[in-house]
């Protein structure tokens, strides 16, 4: 039974049905929206062919060649694109040596523009059409899939403040100190004062409420939709002034603040509730407060990620454009200063994987090899995908009625 090519008709006929004639560009990695177009042909013919306009072979002798372990890998890819080639990389259908090359290399050539539609990918864009992905009822769901994972996996991997978000490289040497160098510039481009009080939106594991209120003396405020970082900011922090709340951002209820920070949680948003967001941030905060927004973006608008990060890390993610930011705020903020923190990810990818890599061992023990190689996959592929460009990091500074005499712009 050949599932996989009744599968991509569907996608095709609704993603047709839908005006989606564009939906095979995608940002942010290799999203391979594979279709007809390798049927009635070799299908490991076909990928290698494909493949090979990157400059990327199978089982080559580069380092960003793909050693192939079984050839159902190209029949995974053939018939489920990304969430494919992703879960074949876990079940160890394939490695490759340089992973974040191999990205690089296969995102720069528009591979994936190549395909049709699978129909993850289909399903996924109609969801989004039909309803809000991202309505306070299923704002739970990422939680449940990556933000309560156990602390130590994210320890495992990131900085000694369990920064899960760009470092900045500027003048920093190592990891820890481009997290730190990060939430400096943070509080040094919102004019945080001693005793000022602020709200993290999207606090994470505490790493900015932390900072600032042991190195600037203020009052933070967090909500997070993860149980597990609640629990984790109150027992690391349970002597600073820190209140961190299990809630989702529509529904804070604290006291107004000076400033608000939000640092790569914007993602979770989606296009739908931008407005809604800005709305919520303006009545949070005084009137001559800051509010920076840290956040990933896309050069192109698309209504969704790719099926395999939102299977395995962000469900219902939707990463916006400066464009979108830009429209969302009018009325309500003024833009400040925007700061494109370009490549700076690439290498705080690479360190998280480094960093990972040196605890492997015990993570596999614990967790098992297919977790550790999701792990793997989703850092090095993530880190081909800023290299080259495709998709973006920075920072927004916004004030509810502009500064007077004007911001400067801090780096």
């Amino acid at each position: 039974m050949n599932s996989g090519r009744i599968s991509d008709v569907s996608a095709n006929a609704l993603a047709h049905s839908m005006g989606l004639g564009r939906a095979n560009k995608r940002r942010g990695g290799f999203w391979p929206h594979l279709g007809l177009a390798g049927f009635g042909r070799d299908h490991r013919e076909f990928v290698r062919e494909i493949f090979a306009r990157a400059g990327v072979g199978f089982d080559g002798r580069n380092a960003w060649d793909a050693t192939v372990h079984d050839d159902r890998l190209f029949s995974r890819i053939l018939s489920q694109g990304s969430l494919g080639l992703g879960e074949a990389y876990m079940d160890g259908d394939w490695d490759c040596e340089a992973l974040d090359q191999f990205f690089e290399r296969v995102i720069s050539a528009g591979i994936s523009e190549k395909f049709a539609l699978t129909l993850p990918v289909a399903l996924m864009i109609a969801s989004e059409r039909l309803r809000n992905r991202q309505s306070v009822p299923r704002a739970w769901k990422c939680a449940d899939v990556y933000y309560n994972l156990p602390a130590e996996v994210f320890e495992a991997t990131f900085d000694k403040r369990v920064a899960g978000s760009c470092g900045y490289w500027k003048s920093a040497a190592t990891l820890d100190d481009a997290q730190e160098a990060k939430l400096d510039l943070i509080c040094r481009k919102i004019g945080l004062r001693k005793g000022e009080s602020v709200l993290d939106i999207g606090c994470g594991w505490g790493s900015y409420v932390g900072f600032a209120a042991e190195r600037y003396g203020a009052v933070c405020h967090g909500v997070t939709v993860s149980e597990v970082q609640v629990e984790y900011i109150k027992n690391r922090y349970a002597n600073a002034a820190i209140n961190p709340m299990l809630d989702d951002y529509r529904n804070y209820r604290g006291p107004k603040v000076d400033h608000v920070v939000s640092v790569e949680m914007f993602e979770q948003v989606g296009a739908r509730n931008h407005r809604t967001y800005f709305e919520r941030v303006r009545s949070y905060m005084k009137d001559d407060g800051l509010f920076l927004l840290h956040t990933n973006w896309e050069n192109e608008r698309y209504p969704v990620i790719e099926p395999w990060q939102d299977k395995y890390f962000f469900p219902n993610a939707d990463l916006p454009t400066i464009g979108e930011i830009a429209t969302a705020v009018e009325g309500l903020f003024v833009i400040e200063d925007v700061h494109n923190l370009g490549l700076d990810y690439d290498r705080t990818l690479l360190a998280w994987n480094a960093k990972f890599q040196s605890n492997r061992a015990e993570i596999e023990r614990k967790y098992g090899t297919r977790f550790c190689r999701m792990w793997e996959y989703f850092l090095l592929e993530t880190a081909g995908a800023f290299r080259c460009r495709h998709i973006g990091v920075g920072q927004i500074v916004l004030s509810p009625k502009g500064v007077r005499g004007g911001y400067e712009s801090i780096r």
